[in-house]
């Protein structure tokens, strides 16, 4: 008998809901027409203001004693420890790249040049150096994501951590290719 009644109660909400999307989009529908038909009727031409750049400097949704705070820090180039975090992450990782590449290119001119044994060792200790230096950079900036996930408001703006093995090799790869013919 319980389960009869519960089986009702859901069909007459589901009915109710049916109702209620059918008039949400009558009305979207409705409120399209108008924009479209006054926009076909030059309504929104020769509006005040119109040409002139938005003045995006009060937002909205901030509470407005906390404005006069958030325009003193934004005057004063201030950003929040995950924005900051993330721009020293972008700037490491661009900074890492580069030194990558800077290496593959000595990599080539050692390739390119017949040198001795000497120089040869010289240029794998260097190179056992710099593998070692970029792991240690690779952590580092895997610390600094984690750091900047844990302070940053939402995930959805949080970044994927990188897995140090994994660039490690993109590393390698790009050095030991350039050792190739």
């Amino acid at each position: 008998m319980a389960d009869k009644s519960v089986d009702e109660e859901i069909k007459i909400k589901a009915q109710q809901a049916r109702r209620l999307a059918r008039y949400m989009s009558s009305t979207e529908d409705l409120v399209e027409n108008q924009i479209l038909k006054a926009q076909q009727e030059g309504k929104f031409d020769n509006l005040p203001g119109a040409g002139q750049p938005l003045k995006l400097e009060e937002n909205p949704f901030e509470p407005a004693d906390m404005r006069m705070a958030f325009k003193i820090l934004k005057d004063n180039d201030f950003a929040p420890r995950w924005i900051e975090l993330g721009k020293e992450i972008d700037a490491d990782l661009r900074s890492f790249w580069a030194e990558v590449d800077y290496f593959r290119r000595y990599t080539l001119m050692m390739t390119e040049h017949s040198v001795n044994s000497l120089t040869w060792r010289r240029y794998q200790r260097k190179k056992e150096s710099f593998y070692y230096e970029c792991r240690l950079k690779l952590e580092k900036i895997s610390k600094k994501i984690l750091d900047y996930n844990l302070h940053c408001p939402t995930f959805r703006l949080g970044r994927s951590n990188i897995t140090v093995e994994e660039e490690m090799s993109k590393v390698t790869n790009v050095i030991e290719s350039a050792l190739k013919p």
